[in-house]
């Protein structure tokens, strides 16, 4: 396949936030964002480990919904803070559908939509 015709996207995360960047059309060179994504995080719960197994569980439904919005990821890069974006790395190759995607990540600090999908652009340009 050429770089042409390839799925691109770009992701800024953090724990509690999450900013998609593609192309709607492979022709073309733009990358707009595609959505936002925002996980809630546990409730305050006293007893440890049914707070963890709903972190774990919001987590999972977060990512998720961050790849209903990237249909076909051919490449990914990966960017925020902290270290969500090597638990999302794991999450899509262990998952069938996103396994032979390549990705890769960087730190960033939060940006604006416009500097992010620029940051995301020359990534791949």
């Amino acid at each position: 396949m050429s770089d042409k015709n390839k799925k691109l996207f770009g992701v800024w995360m953090d724990t509690h936030n999450a900013t998609i960047v593609g192309k709607e059309d492979t022709e073309k060179k733009e990358f707009v964002i595609l959505g936002h994504v925002k996980n809630a995080g546990a409730d305050n719960n006293s007893n440890e480990k049914t707070s963890n197994n709903q972190e774990i569980g919001l987590t999972h439904k977060f990512f998720k919904e961050i790849v209903s919005k990237m249909p076909n990821i051919d490449e990914i890069h990966i960017t925020g803070t902290g270290q969500i974006q090597e638990q999302f790395m794991k999450f899509l190759s262990e998952t069938p559908q996103y396994k032979n995607a390549v990705s890769t990540e960087s730190t960033s600090n939060k940006m604006s939509d416009e500097n992010l999908a620029a940051f995301i652009m020359n990534h791949f340009n």
